[in-house]
Parts: C-alpha cells; sequence; structure tokens
C-alpha cells in the first residue's frame, strides 16, 4: 500500500491542475450564463481536497500511526460528497467524485488490514508471553 499511496498522491496532485482548470471554465460559464448552479465552485473546493488528500497520502506513506489515514478518509469523503451533491449539469465533476471514492476505499482497505495485522501481531506477542510464563 506504500506504493499506491505514493502514486495515487502523484495522481491526486496532478489531477488538482486538471480539475482546477475545469472547474475556473465552469464557473466562469456558470457566471456568464446566470444559471445559478455550483458546479464550478464544487469543483474547485473538490480539487482542493484532492490536493490535501494526495499531500497527506504522499507524507504518510511510510507512518504507521492512523492519523493520516483517517485525514485522508474525511478528506476524500468531503470532496465526493460536494462532488455528488453540486454537480448539477457539470458531469466531469461526478468522475472526479468517483475518484474520490474510488482513494476513500483503498484508504478504508489499508486502514482495516493494517489493524488486522496489529491485532494478529498483539495476539502472538500475547500468546508468546502466556507461553514462556508456564
Amino acid at each position: 500500500m506504500k506504493t499506491w499511496k505514493l502514486v495515487s498522491g502523484i495522481l491526486n496532485i496532478v489531477l488538482f491542475v486538471l480539475v482546477s482548470f475545469q472547474s475556473c471554465a465552469a464557473g466562469i460559464s456558470n457566471t456568464l450564463e446566470n444559471n445559478g448552479e455550483l458546479g464550478g465552485s464544487a469543483g474547485v473546493i473538490l480539487s482542493i481536497m484532492l490536493l490535501t488528500g494526495g499531500i497527506v497520502s504522499i507524507s504518510t506513506r511510510k507512518n504507521e500511526k492512523v492519523g493520516g489515514d483517517i485525514a485522508m478518509i474525511i478528506l476524500y469523503s468531503l470532496g465526493a460528497l460536494v462532488g455528488y451533491l453540486f454537480a448539477d449539469s457539470y458531469t466531469d465533476l461526478k468522475v472526479w467524485a468517483s475518484w474520490c471514492v474510488i482513494c476513500l476505499l483503498l484508504v478504508d482497505i489499508d486502514l482495516f488490514t493494517r489493524s488486522k495485522k496489529k491485532n494478529s501481531e498483539s495476539e502472538t506477542i500475547d500468546n508468546t508471553i502466556t507461553e514462556e510464563t508456564k
């Protein structure tokens, strides 16, 4: 999962640039058309969540603590929520929100497997301690 965190972090930073430009263009279009849609603004918020999640992913990939994973869960959840709620006619935003959901699921899997691994290691230590005391 360390490799995935590095790859997804880099992808998220690259996607930040793409989504930001698309969202700015959509925001300008929404303003000029005066249609009341929020897709452009929501896209900017989603792109900021992608950037922040990517930075956290890269910086915590070798860390065994769960704080970085929890931060990524919050960031990707907010990005997906904003993307799905405010997409309106801006269908690309749903694609980027789906990418947030994919990243969210992979972070959840990493957190779950790490907790299972930690639990099995603690059971092994407990078993060896009880065997040594006998």
